[in-house]
């Protein structure tokens, strides 16, 4: 019973994440095709406080490499939101081993991997933007998301081997 209403609980909250993640991710491909085509004024508060005015009177073709990883970024977490919630539409607690759940988390690894990675592209071309003299107070999360992307293969092999063992004792019935 409680476990129903934590699942459930927990749906909201990844739905709530999910729809966030979107916004954030429109409102930065909007505030970048503003500060492009009509004011480039529109850096100043690209989103949430960051300002990349700096970044663009600097060169423009580094803001549009900080804004396109941070939208890239964006995107993909709101992607590995949107897999959470397919893996709760997926989930069966009375057989929660099976081979749709195991595939969703194994995608899920994948995901969190590459924005891992992309994170740390972001943050080494980030680094070579700031030591032309600008400072850019960005945290991408690369560390964060590879540890992450980690845990979840772990947890991606407990489920495959937990298939497996599952269609091996409904053989042997």
């Amino acid at each position: 019973m409680k476990t129903n209403i934590i699942m459930k609980v927990m749906n909201i909250i990844f739905w709530i994440v999910f729809i966030g993640l979107c916004l954030e991710t429109g409102a930065l491909l909007v505030s970048l095709f503003v500060t492009l085509f009509i004011n480039s004024n529109g850096a100043e508060d690209t989103y949430m406080g960051l300002n990349l005015l700096d970044l663009y009177n600097f060169n423009v073709e580094h803001y549009i490499g900080v804004a396109s990883f941070s939208i890239t970024l964006s995107a993909l977490k709101a992607y590995l939101a949107y897999l959470v919630i397919k893996l709760f539409m997926k989930f069966d607690l009375n057989y929660p081993f099976n081979e749709k759940t195991a595939s969703v988390i194994t995608l899920m690894s994948h995901y969190a991997l590459s924005i891992g990675v992309v994170a740390i592209i972001a943050e080494n071309y980030a680094n070579r933007i700031m030591r032309q003299g600008l400072t850019l107070q960005i945290d991408w999360g690369a560390e964060q998301f590879l540890f992450f992307a980690g845990i979840i293969y772990i947890i991606a092999l407990v489920f495959k081997k937990g298939v497996e063992i599952q269609s091996e004792n409904e053989l042997t019935i």
